[in-house]
């Protein structure tokens, strides 16, 4: 089994539901007692916060690039990096370190491929839906991402940074994530991504009228895979 590298805190609440996706997805392969070999980075989610609100990704990369070092001198074999926004700096990680990075874009874009869809709604941070990260990457991969309007974008947004990194699940904030699937949906949408790990504590499939791919359970289980080299995971696009 190789080792893998949790490079979390973004928030703790999101890397603690990867922590146990990761032992529950090794157990259920292997069986008895057997759980992940991993070891992880927990980062203060403030620190980052700042740095993405000012617009200083240079900054969070350099400082997630330093973790990620941390990490493989600490045996980590694979890099997951426990958080969809800040992806955007995966390219820093990547450079920074020898030993693979399980990108978490390419992993939702092969589960969406083989459903054999091809036009998808977005949830996510403000960052993850307005900036050109995420869509553009899986547009390489053949895949139309549609977002919410600029209110919906901003309910989104507001309900994941102050609610649910908090640990606060509300039914109110339910409907509306609800109501703005449906919408998407109806506009053409052929599943949902929900691309942030918080997300995945509010709703799931029973909450949208079309297929839900959780990418934290997504990248958990493809974590699975690289750490007992089933050959599962995706190439990064051309």
């Amino acid at each position: 089994m190789k080792r893998i590298g949790l490079l979390g805190g973004m928030s703790w609440e999101s890397s603690a539901l990867y922590y146990r996706l990761i032992n529950e997805g090794v157990r259920d392969r292997l069986g008895g007692l057997h759980s992940a070999d991993c070891v992880m980075v927990s980062v203060d989610f403030a620190a980052v916060e700042r740095l993405q609100a000012s617009g200083d990704w240079d900054g969070a990369g350099r400082l997630l690039a330093d973790e990620a070092r941390a990490l493989v001198r600490a045996g980590a074999e694979v890099v997951v990096l426990c958080t969809n926004t800040m992806h955007r700096v995966a390219e820093h990680i990547e450079d920074a370190v020898d030993v693979p990075l399980l990108h978490l874009v390419d992993v939702t874009a092969l589960a969406i491929r083989r459903a054999r869809l091809t036009r998808v709604a977005l949830l996510g941070t403000r960052f993850t839906m307005g900036e050109g990260f995420y869509r553009e990457r899986m547009a390489r991969h053949g895949i139309e991402t549609l977002v919410p309007d600029a209110a919906g974008q901003a309910l989104v947004d507001r309900v994941i940074y102050e609610e649910l990194v908090r640990g606060e699940v509300r039914e109110a904030s339910r409907q509306e994530y609800r109501r703005i699937v449906a919408a998407l949906a109806a506009d053409g949408a052929e599943g949902v991504i929900l691309g942030c790990t918080e997300i995945e504590l509010l709703i799931g499939e029973s909450d949208s009228p079309v297929p839900v791919f959780a990418s934290t359970a997504l990248h958990a289980g493809a974590a699975v895979d690289a750490a007992l080299e089933v050959d599962a995971a995706p190439a990064a696009p051309a």
